[in-house]
């Protein structure tokens, strides 16, 4: 099993705890040094308040806080978990993603998905109604561009007509891609155009909110693995998708003690049903109290492995 840790650049109600380029790299490096496999941010750039009243959050920008990391590690990947394909024109993705993927040595994986947040989506002048069209033309434009050669591609807002960019990111053909969402759309666009498919945890009442389908528990999770295969067989994919979850009662936002005991065995159904990574929040209010979670992580998680 592999592991993809929090760095906590949400928390920016404490910027000098957790935002802060010397808070970023001293996490990034304890993360690296704990010997885990990546590190990763996810993003919200303008949240509307009703849903922050609700339990949302807010992000730093995630380029900005994976660039610091990138700086102050060497070997760790550095995740996004996730990025809203739809909140950006998809050729200035592609050169972020390329550009970090450069600085760092080819260590980005990039976490993407359609998005649900629909007064964020209008906030940033963004469709929300065809956003899952917009999802699978902005992946095949990004794919595109990063061939470092002239592109011709139009979609709905946005044409190339001769086009090209440089520099082509590290990794060949391009970062590996993971895609969120629990739905069949999400997981036949992982298979289409990813390398890898992120479900979470999502109770079947909360559906609406997130607007994608319930995964309340290992069963739900099989049931959709299952159908994954399916779908990757049906469109004769030879590689199966690297599949990142995250565990069942670890949200990023619990402040709870960790069941490490229970954790290690929920890890080991995981590793079972053909799950490749988790995610992890790290807990903590302050920076301090993060890295004494991420020690005990360490030697629970890694010192003393599940699988």
């Amino acid at each position: 099993m592999h592991f993809s840790v929090q760095l906590p650049t949400d928390r920016v109600e404490t910027p000098d705890e957790f935002c802060t380029a010397d808070a970023i790299a001293e996490l990034a490096g304890a993360i690296e040094a704990a010997g885990f496999d990546a590190a990763y941010v996810t993003e919200h750039p303008f949240p509307p308040d009703r849903w922050l009243r609700s339990g949302g959050h807010h992000a730093f920008d995630p380029f900005v806080g994976l660039s610091v990391a990138a700086a102050a590690t060497t070997r760790i990947a550095l995740h996004t978990n996730i990025l809203v394909l739809g909140y950006r024109n998809p050729f200035l993705l592609a050169k972020a993603a390329a550009s970090l993927d450069v600085v760092s040595g080819g260590r980005v994986i990039l976490g993407v998905a359609a998005g649900y947040l629909k007064a964020e989506f209008h906030a940033l002048g963004a469709e929300f109604e065809d956003r899952n069209d917009r999802a699978d033309d902005a992946l095949e434009a990004m794919v595109l561009a990063w061939l470092g050669e002239s592109v011709c591609f139009e979609g709905e807002g946005y044409t190339a007509q001769g086009n090209s960019m440089l520099p082509r990111p590290v990794q060949r053909p391009h970062p590996p891609i993971w895609m969120g969402g629990n739905s069949a759309r999400a997981m036949r666009r992982a298979v289409r155009f990813a390398d890898g498919w992120s479900p979470f945890p999502s109770p079947a009442t909360g559906a609406g909110r997130t607007r994608t389908a319930g995964i309340e528990d290992l069963d739900d999770l099989a049931a959709r693995i299952s159908q994954l295969r399916t779908l990757e067989r049906e469109a004769g994919r030879k590689k199966p998708l690297t599949i990142c979850f995250v565990p069942f009662g670890l949200r990023m936002d619990d402040r709870t003690r960790i069941d490490f005991a229970a954790l290690r065995e929920q890890i080991e159904a995981l590793s079972r049903l053909g799950v490749d990574w988790v995610s992890l929040g790290l807990r903590g209010e302050t920076r301090s109290e993060a890295l004494e979670t991420l020690a005990e992580m360490a030697q629970e998680l890694i010192a003393k492995p599940a699988v």
